[in-house]
């Protein structure tokens, strides 16, 4: 294909002209008549949908949510009616382009995350939108986990696993989806509703769907029937292999039934829906020791493997020698490692994972000889402990992090997997890194599953230099040879996807390659589900549609469109999520460098509210990020565009006078709680519609009174700092009959075990500057910084002191003011925890209690404190599997109470069930919020363990 023909082919945006992104507004209407309220058609819907983890971009004609199996099943017969394509999408981290299409995309997260544990741990249901991580923090109480375990398993569905067949590091290919799903409610292409796990499945598919029965049974007998078909499946399926459909099904099973089941597995969409699936588990060994084995070369690695396997190693990570230069940049890179002189040098990060301490020693020492006796370049040690195997951890996992987020702007960076039969590693490895050389991908690193042969490397491309585009072609190619000639896959494990589907064919020959395109014709005659993708005549598929990075704000410029972020993102259910931000972002950028005024002005006008004014800025998005974005460092940028001059001067001035101001919404809050309820409300309502939703809190009876001001406190002695937050005084205990708020209560528990601290002069007039820095007032916050850090020095007797805070939010706030200033930071239930605990009395303990974490405490680590706090005031503590970040964010549920609704409703279904004698949080916004979401009162936790410490009252 000529240069210029391949260009064309790799735009594909038409749409960029005239009219941005027409609507079909007769195929919305039918889709909303198939299936009401779910369907999303704006230019913003349709765009930040189209990008997902992978490098090709398709815009679809509509987005649709369905609601459940039906409705998927009237989706499907409307689109076969109308001849439009479809696709379905769950958490979007795939990397091979199987999860985007120009028909319509089909978001299957946001309604199907149930999960049903059966069997006391030894099986699980789970719809497609529950998360790996999701469903395994269900199954620990058991001792169990699903058996594939994939990297991305915090964000990737299981609708993806099962769609990809999914493995990882651990599982091999005797624990990935294929061989641990046992039955799934599949929904086909003519909306036929099948229960694989049923009784009379296998009669039920014969009655509802004969074809597919019949021709099955009769392309099973034809794969048995040809040896040489038997034997390249053999060859292929003895190791990783996700390359086309899984023909291996025609051998491994007899029953029509059961072969469709194990089809759809890695399918990638393209022949049915997975409504449901049932997996059988496997044990979660808790206990694990891990260590970097450093070797001289590469051969010395891969020769060190059948010991290491017959060691009885879980995981045997391979590292190259970029790969260890890229590593020992890492901050919590060993010591050894730093150290070394990396030259032709590769490494095996190894574990052993066994279900008990006892058990794990013996594992230890039986493999101590093997370690020894290898050819090492430093010596060999495995380390149980915690942060050690972390640290060990985070060198592999941060490989990704240190080459992506380091790729220049405008690039992409491509994460591909390939596997071969572990005797071919070395010579693969050897010729895979030439082929890097050759065509110039510098600082590409090669490592993945050693004992699986299975191999992922990772490089940068510009799509949008046709010379690059041209390099990137040259080396597939190459690429492709190499594999295929050392009888391996083209595939391990990210699925075939648009990358290569070209290339299924070549790898298993015309006559499976034939059975393929006969499944798909069978299951899916009329080519509804995901064309295009797996299997593709087209040559050149795997270079058309791809997808352009325009440089965009620096916050957020290194994204890389992964998608990790967004199950931890408190706006996912309302509007949108951080990938979705950013790549909206990208595509004002891209409709302004073409002019393309009418597709900008719609994007800037949809993204006010969906993307600034819902976003939580709560940082969690961060937690997630392989490249450490903080979506809320643009949020509070475009937030602080938007202030006007007068609205600036007015927060700066609050910042000077904030005593005065913090007393007169406390005032205002006691004078509503002392109303009736619909006078404050009609009064907010009337102000929220005369200035704007963004300027105006709502007010609900929910809400306390006011709070009372803060005072300072003298010591003699002082252990620490204490430094109330002032959201004490705007809003006052949640029942200031049952007992003080989180101020008193701190300060009884302190005088209670003895500890005196310093309250600062002037502390009603000083903040952490959280109000300021979450609306992007620098002004503001630079006012505040000013008042607090003399006072602070001063109070601490220049740094000697901790400051202690009695809310999480404001924990983190004041640390990052005080950043640079030499003064420690501490949250108030760290200083409990380590400091006052030991020191209290015995508590006459409640017997339960339910904890909301905040995404604070999550981000300072806090949470372990927080859990030891809550069992000392409590005999049991229930942290709901559910949470998350409640997105009250300061004033955002007051302004946006809809934002904490949509964020708090799953967690507040599971907090209905459990019955507490009290329900706490660490944080007094984040209290609000969550007494709004479940209609129990929480209190900060400290108020709880003040109460049950608090000697009894004598009576004379």
């Amino acid at each position: 294909m000529k240069r210029a023909d391949r260009g064309a082919r790799r735009t594909g945006r038409g749409h960029r002209g005239g009219d941005p992104l027409p609507v079909d507004a007769d195929l919305v209407a039918g889709l909303e008549e198939a299936v009401p309220g779910a369907v999303a058609a704006r230019v913003s819907d349709r765009l930040s949908f189209a990008h997902d983890a992978s490098h090709y971009l398709l815009v679809p004609q509509a987005v649709v949510t369905p609601r459940g199996a039906e409705q998927v099943a009237a989706l499907l017969r409307f689109c076969a009616a109308r001849g439009v394509p479809l696709t379905f999408r769950s958490g979007g981290t795939s990397l091979s382009g199987q999860a985007t299409n120009d028909g319509v995309l089909v978001d299957t997260r946001r309604n199907f995350r149930g999960i049903e544990v059966l069997d006391d741990g030894a099986r699980v249901r789970v719809q497609p939108g529950a998360t790996v991580r999701a469903v395994n923090t269900r199954l620990a109480a058991y001792g169990r986990k699903l058996g594939p375990d994939p990297a991305s398993e915090s964000a990737c569905t299981i609708g993806g696993v099962v769609a990809n067949n999914s493995s990882g590091m651990a599982c091999g290919t005797e624990r990935n989806t294929y061989r641990t799903l046992e039955s799934a409610v599949l929904v086909l292409p003519g909306g036929t509703v099948l229960d694989t796990g049923a009784p009379d499945a296998d009669e039920r598919l014969r009655a509802l769907e004969p074809a597919i029965h019949a021709g099955l049974a009769r392309l099973r007998d034809r794969v048995r029937g040809n040896p040489a078909s038997v034997a390249t499946i053999r060859r292929l399926y003895a190791i990783k292999n996700t390359m086309g459909y899984g023909v291996n099904s025609f051998v491994d099973h007899t029953r029509p039934v059961d072969i469709l089941t194990h089809l759809v597995i890695g399918s990638e969409g393209t022949l049915a829906f997975v409504a449901e699936a049932t997996f059988r588990t496997v044990p979660a060994h808790s206990h694990a020791a891990t260590g970097l084995l450093l070797f001289p070369d590469l051969a010395a690695a891969t020769g060190a493997l059948p010991e290491l396997v017959a060691a009885g190693f879980a995981t045997v990570e391979l590292l190259d020698a970029t790969s260890l230069r890229v590593a020992q940049r890492d901050p919590r890179a060993t010591g050894d490692l730093r150290g070394l002189a990396v030259r032709d040098h590769a490494a095996l990060l190894v574990e052993h994972q066994e279900p008990t301490a006892e058990e794990l020693r013996d594992r230890i020492a039986a493999s101590a000889g093997v370690l020894d006796a290898l050819p090492l370049a430093t010596p060999a040690a495995l380390s149980a402990e915690a942060d050690e195997r972390a640290a060990l951890w985070h060198i592999r996992k941060g490989l990704y992090t240190a080459v992506a987020g380091a790729r220049p702007s405008g690039t992409t960076a491509l994460l591909e997997d390939i596997a071969v039969p572990v005797d071919r590693l070395l010579s693969t490895c050897t010729d895979l890194t030439g082929l890097f050389d050759r065509h110039g991908y510098t600082d590409s690193v090669v490592f993945g599953h050693a004992k699986d042969g299975n191999v992922h490397f990772l490089l940068n491309e510009d799509f949008d230099r046709p010379d690059l585009l041209d390099r990137y072609l040259a080396f597939t190619d190459d690429l492709v040879d190499l594999v295929l000639g050392q009888g391996g896959t083209l595939k391990a494990e990210h699925g075939t996807g648009r990358i290569m589907a070209p290339f299924v064919r070549r790898q298993y020959g015309d006559e499976l390659y034939d059975v393929m395109r006969e499944v798909k014709r069978l299951i899916d005659p009329h080519g509804l589900l995901n064309p295009g993708v797996l299997l593709n005549e087209d040559p050149s598929v795997h270079i058309s549609h791809l997808k352009s990075t325009p440089t965009v704000e620096a916050e957020v410029d290194r994204c890389v469109e992964c998608g990790y972020c967004e199950p931890v993102c408190p706006s996912r259910d309302l509007t949108t999520t951080p990938r979705r931000r950013i790549v909206l972002r990208r595509e004002m950028a891209r409709a302004r460098a073409e002019g393309n005024t009418d597709l900008l002005a719609r994007l800037e006008s949809e993204y006010r509210y969906d993307a600034i004014d819902t976003c939580a800025v709560d940082g969690m998005c961060q937690t997630a990020c392989p490249v450490l974005i903080d979506t809320g460092d643009l949020t509070r940028r475009l937030r602080a565009e938007r202030r006007g001059r007068l609205e600036r001067r007015t927060w700066t001035s609050a910042a000077r006078h904030w005593d005065g101001v913090t007393r007169a919404a406390a005032g205002a809050l006691t004078v509503a709680r002392a109303a009736p309820d619909a006078l404050p409300a009609a009064a907010t309502a009337a102000g929220r519609a005369l200035l704007g939703e963004e300027s105006v809190p709502a007010w609900s009876p929910d809400l306390p009174r006011g709070g009372d001001r803060r005072r300072p406190r003298p010591a003699r002695t002082p252990e620490a700092v204490y430094f109330p937050a002032c959201v004490s005084t705007l809003f006052g205990p949640a029942d200031p009959d049952s007992g003080p708020g989180v101020r008193d209560a701190f300060l009884a528990l302190c005088e209670r075990a003895g500890a005196e601290v310093r309250v600062p002069e002037g502390i009603a007039s000083l903040c952490c500057g959280t109000p300021w820095k979450s609306k992007g007032l620098t002004d503001g916050h630079a006012a505040m910084r000013e008042r607090v850090v003399p006072v602070l020095r001063r109070a601490t007797d220049g740094g000697r002191l901790p400051v202690v805070v009695d809310a999480a939010s404001c924990t983190e706030g004041l640390a990052g003011m005080l950043a640079e200033e030499g003064v420690r930071v501490v949250d108030a239930v760290a200083f409990v925890d380590s400091v006052l605990l030991p020191r209290l009395p015995a508590a006459r303990r409640v017997p339960s209690i339910v904890v909301h974490p905040t995404c604070s405490s999550a981000r300072l680590g806090l949470d372990p404190a927080l859990l030891r706090v809550a069992a000392a005031a409590a005999e049991e503590v229930v942290r709901p599997e559910e949470w998350s970040c409640c997105a009250f964010a300061g004033d955002r549920g007051l302004l946006h109470p809809e934002l904490t609704a949509s964020a708090t409703a799953a967690e507040a279904r599971a907090v209905r069930r459990h019955r507490a004698a009290a329900h706490v949080s660490v944080n007094r916004t984040c209290e609000l919020g969550m007494t709004r979401a479940t209609g129990h009162p929480y209190r900060h936790v400290l108020e709880v363990l003040e109460a049950v410490t608090r000697p009894p009252a004598r009576h004379v």
